[in-house]
Formats: C-alpha cells, sequence, structure tokens
C-alpha cells in the first residue's frame, strides 16, 4: 500500500492494512529513541525523563494530527545547544530555574509554530541557503561534542562551568579543555564511555546481516548496564578533588512528574525579556526549520514517493511542543535519524510514530528501575556518535566538492556560531553568501525580486522564464509558482538570461524535476550552457560571463 493511500484512505483501515509493519516499525524506532531522548534532555539541562515523555507525546498524540507519514516526531539533537543555552542564561545558573523558564520560551515559541503551519509559512524554510544550513548543524554538532566529550571521560559536571558566574563554558573553551579532561579521566567512567563510541562507530562497518538489523544505540545501552557494575558505577561517586560525577541517570516514575511544569516569570521579567524573545525566535526558527527539511528528506528517500503537507506537520509540531512545554518536555522535531530508521524498518503509516510512542510509554511506567541503571557516560558517547555524523568529514569534503565559495559560507557560519550564537551564526552565513552574489555579477535588485515569468504557448507546455539572476533568496517565490503547476505537462524552464544560478537555487530546481516528472510531467532547464561552473560539483554556482552587469541593471 502506498503512503498516498494511507494518508487519503481511512486512519483505521491503514492500521488492519498495515499493523505488523507499522508494529514492528514502532518498536525498532522505540528501543533507539529511548536513550537518545534521555540523554538529549539530560544534554539540554532538562531531567532525563523528560526527553521521553516528549517523544511519547509526539508519537501517541501528534501522530494523527501530522502531515507526513512517515516521520517521527521527538526531541532532537539539534536543539540541544539552544535548549541548553536557555536553561542557563534564563536560570542564571540554576537548572531547576532554568528548566521552568526554557519551558515558558517552548510555549511561545510552539504557538508561533501552530500559527505558521496555519498560514501555510512553512515555506519560509526554503529561504535559506544550503551551505549555512550545513554549517549550522555541523556547529551544532560540535558544540555537543565539545561537552559530551568531557563527560564520556568521567570529569565532574562542574568541571564544565565558570567558577565565578556558575555559567556553562562556551564551546571553544570546552574544546581547548578536552587535553585537561584526557589527563585527568575517571578510568571506570571513561572505559564505560570508550567501549560505547567503540560499538557505536564500529557496528556499522559490520557487513554481518544480524548486527545491521540491530540498532547500535540499542546495544551500547545493553552493554553500558552490566558494565557500570562491572566498573563499579555508583551514584554517589566523587573525582580526586572531592567533586560529584554524576555517573548515573537518574529518572522516577512518569507518573509522579505529571502535572503543569510551565513558568511564564521570564516573559514578565523586564531584565529577562531580551534573553526570552531571543530563545524563542530561535526555538522557532531552528525547531521549525529542521522539522521542514526531515519532512522533506523523508519525502525523497520513500519509496511510494510520498508527499508530506509541510505546513500541516509544522502546525501539528506545534500543538505537540505546546502540550510537552507545558508538561515539562523538551521541543520536538519530525526527526531525521529516527524517521530514516523508520522507512529502513518497513513503516507503511503514521501507526508506526504513535507505536513508538506507545513502546515508550511501557518502557517509563515498568523500567524506570532499569533505566537508572544506565551510565551517564553510555548517553554521552551517543551523543558524542550524533555530533560527529552532524559534523562529519564529509560534509567538510562534500562543502569543499560544491566550490569555494560553498565552503567558505559553510566554514564562516560554523565560526560565527562557535563563537556567538546560531542565530548570528547563520546570519552571518547568508550575508556571506550574498556577497559573494554580488562579487559573481549578481544584480543588486535581484537580491531583492525574482526575475520570474510564466508563459503558456500551448495547452501541454509551461515555460518559466527566470532573467538577471536565480539566487536562493528566490526559492520561496520559485516555488510558490512551481508547486501550483498543473501536472503532467511539458514544463520548460529558461535560464540562458541570467548572470548568475546559485547552488542552493539549482538544488532546489532539480528537487522540482524529481516530484514533477515522478508524477507524469516532463521537465527541461535549458541555457546554461554559456554558463561558467565555479566547481566540477553538477549543481554548483553557475556564472554566465558573456552576460554584462549594465545590461541587466538597465533590463
Amino acid at each position: 500500500m502506498s503512503t498516498k493511500k494511507a494518508a487519503s484512505g481511512s486512519i483505521f483501515q491503514s492500521l488492519r492494512e498495515n499493523l505488523s509493519y507499522d508494529l514492528l516499525s514502532g518498536f525498532l524506532v522505540s528501543l533507539i529513541a529511548l536513550p537518545l531522548s534521555l540523554g538529549i534532555a539530560s544534554a539540554s539541562g532538562f531531567p532525563p525523563l523528560m526527553g521521553v515523555l516528549t517523544a511519547i507525546i509526539g508519537g501517541i498524540v501528534i501522530a494523527f494530527f501530522a502531515g507526513s507519514e512517515l516521520t517521527i516526531k521527538g526531541p532532537a539533537a539539534g536543539l540541544i545547544v539552544i535548549v541548553a543555552g536557555a536553561v542557563e542564561e534564563l536560570g542564571n545558573g540554576n537548572a531547576e530555574l532554568g528548566w521552568h523558564l526554557a519551558l515558558g520560551v517552548g510555549v511561545v515559541a510552539a504557538l508561533l509554530q501552530v500559527l505558521a503551519g496555519q498560514f501555510k509559512a512553512a515555506k519560509i524554510a526554503d529561504f535559506f541557503p544550503i551551505a549555512a544550513v550545513h554549517g549550522l548543524l555541523a556547529s551544532i554538532g560540535i558544540i555537543i561534542i565539545s561537552k559530551q566529550i568531557h563527560l564520556l571521560l568521567g570529569i565532574a559536571p562542574s568541571m564544565l562551568k565558570d567558577a565565578h558566574t556558575g555559567k556553562g563554558l562556551e564551546p571553544l573553551e570546552l574544546l581547548e579543555m578536552i587535553p585537561h579532561s584526557l589527563a585527568n579521566l575517571t578510568p571506570s567512567i571513561a572505559a564505560v564511555g570508550v567501549i560505547c563510541l567503540v560499538v557505536l562507530f564500529g557496528l556499522p562497518m559490520v557487513k554481518s546481516g544480524l548486527f545491521r538489523k540491530i540498532p547500535p544505540a540499542l546495544i551500547a545501552l545493553v552493554l553500558a548496564i552490566p558494565l557500570g557494575i562491572v566498573f563499579h558505577l555508583a551514584p554517589d561517586m566523587k573525582d580526586l578533588a572531592g567533586k560529584d560525577l554524576k555517573p548515573m541517570v537518574h529518572v522516577e516514575s512518569i507518573l509522579d512528574h505529571l502535572g503543569v511544569q510551565v513558568s511564564f516569570a521570564a516573559a514578565t521579567n523586564p531584565s529577562m525579556l531580551p534573553s526570552f524573545i531571543k530563545y524563542v525566535v530561535m526555538f522557532f526558527l531552528v525547531g521549525s526549520l529542521e522539522t521542514v527539511i526531515s519532512a522533506k528528506a523523508i519525502d525523497l528517500l520513500d519509496p511510494n514517493k510520498g508527499k508530506s503537507d509541510h505546513s500541516k506537520d509544522l502546525r501539528a509540531v506545534g500543538i505537540g511542543n505546546t502540550i510537552s512545554a507545558i508538561l515539562g518536555g523538551l521541543p520536538m522535531i519530525s526527526e531525521i535519524a529516527r524517521s530514516s530508521a523508520n522507512l529502513g524498518n518497513g513503516a507503511k503509516s503514521r501507526w508506526a510514530n504513535f507505536f513508538h510512542g506507545v513502546f515508550l510509554l511501557i518502557y517509563v511506567l515498568a523500567l524506570y528501575q532499569v533505566i537508572n541503571m544506565v551510565p551517564v557516560a553510555a548517553l554521552s558517547a551517543m551523543l558524542v556518535f550524533v555530533g560527529y555524523r552532524l559534523a562529519s568529514p564529509k560534509e567538510f569534503v562534500h562543502m569543499w566538492h560544491l566550490g569555494i565559495e560553498q565552503f567558505i559560507i559553510f566554514f564562516t557560519t560554523i565560526v560565527v556560531t562557535l563563537s556567538t550564537d546560531l542565530l548570528v551564526g547563520i546570519s552571518a552565513g547568508i550575508i556571506v553568501n550574498l556577497i559573494f552574489h554580488l562579487v559573481n555579477g549578481a544584480p543588486f535588485g535581484s537580491l531583492f525580486k525574482s526575475g520570474i515569468t510564466v508563459s503558456e504557448p500551448n495547452s501541454n507546455t509551461i515555460v518559466i522564464e527566470v532573467k538577471n539572476a536565480a539566487l536562493f533568496v528566490h526559492n520561496v517565490t520559485t516555488n510558490g509558482i512551481l508547486n501550483n503547476l498543473e501536472s503532467g505537462k511539458n514544463v520548460l524552464v529558461l535560464l540562458g538570461e541570467t548572470k548568475l544560478v546559485d547552488h542552493s537555487y539549482l538544488d532546489n530546481l532539480h528537487r522540482f524535476v524529481d516530484d514533477y516528472e515522478n508524477e507524469g510531467g516532463k521537465v527541461a532547464i535549458v541555457g546554461l550552457d554559456h554558463h561558467k561552473k565555479l566547481s566540477s560539483h553538477p549543481l554548483a554556482a553557475r556564472v554566465n560571463p558573456d552576460i554584462s552587469l549594465e545590461l541587466l541593471t538597465i533590463s
């Protein structure tokens, strides 16, 4: 049964037809989600159980509101940096207070997501240049590693804070501290963390069919519990200086924590209001961007070529985040890694997300005492692995192959983010990209206005002509046109009168070609014969040296 049929038909008919597929996938995904949800919550400054609560809400409640069939809703590593920053800054070093105040941020940002989904604003995600988005994700990965590597080695959490202010050290400070942590590690904790790292990095290389079916995170989790016993890890361990190590996860029954946890005190305090607004923007912007990007990625991977309603999905995530934040949970997104696993497990419908939530609920109701036996080093190892995948050397190589200008945009975003914060980082990437456009000959006016026109010379042909420049800033307008084209036609895209066609625009255009031709239409992109590619990559930016800037400006 195709994803489209599952989306349009009776949801209970879908349950009957796909029960075995979705039940199995939901179970397998829950095994991945449990340790990651615990780890993400801990790294974010939230009680570990709240990460699982978020995933439970994302599965059991939100599965039926979602605009995508196969995405898994839950907390994401990509938001750790923002959430932890909110807890730290709003709580002024007091994690308990910061948690409650960050929940107020979460509620407001979630309501903005509901409104954005309602008004079909998910298309704004098309605005951001690809290199800057990849730079943002890579910087998040580096920041995650910068903190979690110390906990993996058995360094007391108090050592990762400024001795005078009590606030967490900045990412660059944490990176500089790695040699010190290696020299002062706690052997028993580090042994557990390193063994889990070996499992996480090593198992994907094993070709055995059996091992390929078992999530490495699950094997690391199962292995970590007896390792903690062997190495005598205990909740009250201290380092040589007498500082608390906190080597074990601590959770209680979820029933003991149900209730309203949110506080809006930061929004009503004039001295805290600027920070409150800043984190509302970051929660909303990054969470929404990751949700839409993940849903798009899963659509591309879906063998049945299902097409998500991104605005509906964003609205559903907003509803889930509102409920989650009120009850004490993290912000959720359509999470790409768990969604990819869901697809790979053979899931057919949204019921897989629902079952993943049900299994998580069973775990925290019946097995929370077992969860308390999980070493923190194991969760840190999982997050280091996640951070590595976000900032993989392959990402740097890929961006280099796209062209030197794309690599500079990517690298600038990383450096500025590590030195400041995510909003400044992504803004820096966008500004550098715009500067490159001007240097490469794009008319200044093209940064603000798209030169796209549409005509139909006959009943079976649509001609789309782009003049002046085809840039990432035009993707929103261009997609508004492309997504409303009648299917099954012959579409001709003319780019011959452009001075510059950038990578993000070309990538977006080729995604449209795939989608449109999957629905029976034909698309031809012409007019690039005289453009010079800025790298050897098929989707590299291109400049037409035969078109003068003066002519474009006059026209």
